[in-house]
């Protein structure tokens, strides 16, 4: 059995620059594990160097990404079931500028897309478990809907522990103040990175925090007390 860390990172929309600082101070080796928790794209400035960073990064330690509902816009754009604008409005159009001026969604390589669609929808381990926004804390993991539960936010459906008595830890619902949440049985690490935040990352094992922001600041902490 692997002795490495396992640590999940927030939602880092297209903060390439931010991603590069915090995979710095994890340092992440062979036996590690990084659970992306999906939202790499849209809304920042770089989601094509986030997505290369990513795939740079399965050099370095196991990566587990998860898909977030952005990626799903994106997949959708490209199998024709949503409308281009739908996503170009939602941050896709942040994401076609970082493939080039004036990028169409032909622009973005295929080997991206291939990897967008190999992420999974959740992942767990013997305390915790790991989704992009939400879940039904009555449903098995695989029975869960997850291509809906990747959009409702935290402000509008706050779960009750899930039935396997597994801690969540999701994105998704941003914190405007740039602060990790945690309600003992969830933390949410979407700290706001593309609007001025930080891009966290979070170790279950021992509450340990790493921040770091698109202003080439670094920080790190302990996960605050639950309320």
């Amino acid at each position: 059995m692997s002795d490495g860390r396992t640590i999940a990172i927030g939602d880092i929309h297209g903060c390439c620059e931010s991603l590069q600082t915090l995979l710095a101070m994890l340092e992440p080796c062979a036996d590690d594990t990084l659970v992306m928790l999906g939202d790499a794209i849209d809304r920042g400035p770089d989601s094509h160097g986030v997505i290369e960073q990513l795939l740079a990064i399965q050099q370095q330690c196991q990566l587990v990404p998860l898909l977030g509902n952005h990626e799903q816009m994106l997949l959708d754009v490209v199998d024709k079931r949503m409308p281009l604008q739908d996503w170009l409005i939602h941050g896709g159009a942040e994401t076609l500028d970082s493939y080039g001026k004036d990028a169409v969604v032909s622009a973005i390589p295929e080997a991206h897309l291939e990897f967008v669609r190999s992420w999974g929808d959740y992942h767990e381990i013997e305390s915790h478990f790991f989704a992009h926004g939400n879940y039904l804390p009555e449903r098995r993991f695989i029975d869960q809907p997850w291509d809906q539960m990747r959009w409702r936010s935290l402000r509008y459906f706050q779960p009750k522990p899930h039935t396997s008595g597994k801690i969540a830890v999701v994105g998704h619902t941003s914190n405007k103040q740039g602060k990790t949440v945690n309600l003992g049985h969830l933390v949410c690490i979407d700290t706001y990175c593309y609007g001025g935040g930080w891009l966290t990352a979070f170790e279950p094992a021992t509450g340990h925090l790493w921040q770091s922001s698109e202003h080439g600041e670094a920080d790190e902490s302990e996960l605050p007390p639950a309320r």
